[in-house]
């Protein structure tokens, strides 16, 4: 029997990086895929590494021309799996998988970057005709190739037909200590431990929680670069002298991929000047959206994520450099090398402290997301489950999501990550130093918006009586909006006529 005659397991639409990587994953694995885009070049490229990959052994994937023969090569019922950009092309995609034959049992799993509504959308779109079904993917292209963290949500049905697919594939970690395991050899996968792939929920629900680990991931790596931004303008550190302390705090609480790569960047001469790398890098910063749709998301619900939506206007903020280069010259700010009594080491360690404390709270702002939405659209969502998937594979991993995991162990219905005894005397521990590093940038002039954000969504936090009183006075005096008062029954409400000297109070319910 030839080799193109053996019917394959999977098939995939979409040979670009992620997908790449991802069909040469699902071939280490030891199942036979067979793949289209409409690239052939693409197409190519993954066939050639396939076979550089593989030596003599069986071509593992198969190449198609057409939706037609992809659908041919799949043994019954298919399972296709897209990795193409979102919006109009996933749309695309299943048309034309329609068009060619695919059937109502057939499985079709889209893994893009899309909004969670529109997965919404789609399952109720295409039901009857097939299964639509997603999967959230994290780690970027090492870790599409060698085990992403995968948040997959939709159909049980479907899952039970991809779950084994999914877990072979999926990152690893020792479950002892929450430390990723990884080889990157191709060929030579990883498989013990545990995986980095678990059932989220309806369909959406996957999507959703992978929105809000791309808002952490903002917060967190704007957190990172405003610590970096303190130790070059007012410690004059160079771009060698912070790479040193990020790789050193990579050695503690503050592991994780972002840290170590953050480390890496700095340490990177560039090949042309020879310069630091970091220092000719243009500081203008893009993004693809997903930051922006959690911030949308918290103040759709009224959930607070300021650190996150703080994240996602910095990036803005460093978009206006012309405007920014003329109001330098403009605006004037502290004389900085007269604003600290503090020495290099204490700044250091206070530096540290902040960066801890503050992201707790990102991670608590990023929680309490996905529990508000859960609630609003009816999720029944494991946050140590979630937790436990971020540990390996995705860009926010770190081996502070252990303790996390931990957290949710103690209490499935922990109302904020801030109350949980362990995170709780964390920050109690290292507030000062938090504080300190936030007003001394304050009077350095150095903007540090998510770390003081941070701060700030804390001290809201732990306050009994915030001055929304007074607020909620102003809007009754302006639009007659009532309130409720601390002395009565909770749902209560009054209005005050303004418009008499006396005040007269009128009870509304």
């Amino acid at each position: 029997m030839s080799e193109t005659s053996v019917l394959c397991d999977i098939g995939f639409v979409g040979a670009g990086v992620m997908g790449k990587n991802l069909i040469l994953n699902l071939a280490d694995h030891g199942y036979r895929v067979a793949a289209f885009d409409l690239d052939h070049k693409k197409l190519e490229a993954v066939i050639a590494q396939d076979k550089a990959e593989r030596g003599d052994k069986p071509a593992r994937v198969i190449s198609c021309s057409s939706y037609t023969e992809l659908l041919s090569r799949l043994s019954s019922p298919h399972l296709v799996i897209l990795s193409v950009p979102a919006g109009k092309p996933v749309d695309d995609v299943c048309l034309k998988l329609i068009d060619a034959g695919i059937q109502a049992d057939d499985i079709i799993v889209d893994t893009g970057n899309s909004l969670w509504t529109d997965t919404v959308r789609r399952e109720k779109h295409y039901e009857g005709k097939f299964i639509f079904f997603s999967t959230a993917v994290s780690g970027g292209e090492v870790g599409a190739r060698f085990g992403p963290s995968l948040m997959p949500s939709g159909d049980p049905y479907a899952w039970t037909r991809i779950e084994p697919i999914w877990r072979a594939i999926a990152a690893k970690v020792d479950p002892a200590t929450g430390r990723p395991l990884e080889r990157h050899e191709p060929g030579n996968p990883v498989t013990e431990g545990e995986s980095c792939a678990t059932y989220i929920g309806p369909g959406g629900s996957g999507h959703y929680v992978k929105m809000v680990h791309n808002g952490i991931e903002y917060a967190d790596m704007q957190l990172i670069c405003e610590v970096y931004q303190v130790m070059r303008d007012a410690l004059g550190m160079s771009a060698e002298q912070i790479s040193k302390v990020f790789k050193e705090w990579n050695q503690g609480i503050l592991n994780s991929y972002l840290m170590e790569i953050s480390a890496e960047v700095l340490a990177t001469k560039d090949s042309e000047t020879g310069l630091p790398l970091v220092d000719v890098i243009l500081d203008k910063a893009g993004q693809k959206g997903t930051g922006l749709w959690t911030a949308v998301s918290s103040l759709e619900l009224g959930c607070p994520a300021p650190t996150i939506s703080e994240a996602v206007f910095a990036r803005s903020m460093s978009t206006l450099k012309d405007q920014r280069v003329l109001a330098s010259t403009l605006l004037s700010g502290p004389v900085r090398e007269h604003c600290t009594n503090q020495t290099p080491e204490q700044m250091i360690k206070q530096l540290h402290d902040a960066l801890y404390c503050a992201k707790i709270c990102v991670y608590a702002q990023g929680f309490d997301l996905m529990k508000t939405a859960a609630a609003e659209h009816g999720w029944q969502l494991n946050f140590a489950e979630i937790a436990k998937i971020w540990r390996a594979g995705c860009i926010i991993r770190a081996v502070f999501l252990q303790s996390i995991t931990e957290a949710y162990e103690r209490n499935d219905d922990l109302q904020n990550l801030l109350l949980d005894p362990f995170f709780s005397k964390q920050i109690s521990v290292n507030q000062m130093n938090w504080r300190r590093a936030v007003a001394e940038a304050a009077m350095t002039g150095i903007p540090v918006s998510a770390l003081s954000s941070a701060l700030s969504y804390y001290d809201s936090y732990r306050t009994a009586v915030l001055p929304a009183n007074l607020l909620q006075g102003q809007r009754d005096y302006f639009g007659a909006h009532t309130f409720e008062r601390t002395d009565k029954a909770k749902g209560k409400t009054f209005h005050v006529d303004w418009s008499h000297n006396d005040r007269p109070m009128q009870k509304i319910k």
